[in-house]
Parts: structure tokens; C-alpha cells; sequence
């Protein structure tokens, strides 16, 4: 099963961006989309940006993610 996680972006270099998965950076590619700015959320799926959220979604989807992972426990 294959699972996209939103991330924030915090800096973008050429067809690269810096992502933070709440508290994790990683840089991802973003050459799959055709605009995405500083403050986005965008969705993370094997290291590419698929798509370009509001901070609404991006946000109340991390809490979600984190509410199953605590409910594993």
C-alpha cells in the first residue's frame, strides 16, 4: 500500500523544494506541478510534490495521520 503525506514547504531551489513533515525536512522534487510557493502544502508521494493543498487540508490531513498513528498505540 502505497500512502502521500502532506508537508509544508518551506524553501524552494530550482525544481526542488524543502518540505517539513512536522518536524522532519526532507527535499523533494516539484517538477510535476506547475506552481508551488513558500507556505504551500503540497502532497508527498515517493519523493515527488503530486498536488498542491490549501493550508486547511494540509493541516487538519497531518492531524488526522497523527491521530491514527497515536491511536496504534
Amino acid at each position: 500500500m502505497c500512502l502521500a503525506i502532506p508537508a509544508k514547504v518551506l524553501e524552494i531551489e530550482g525544481e526542488y523544494a524543502k518540505v517539513d513533515f512536522g518536524g522532519i525536512i526532507k527535499k523533494v522534487l516539484i517538477n510535476l506541478l506547475e506552481k508551488v510557493e513558500v507556505g504551500q502544502y503540497v502532497i508527498v508521494h515517493a519523493g515527488y510534490a503530486i498536488e498542491v493543498m490549501s493550508e486547511e487540508e494540509g493541516v487538519k490531513t497531518k492531524l488526522l495521520i497523527e491521530e491514527m498513528l497515536t491511536s496504534l498505540d
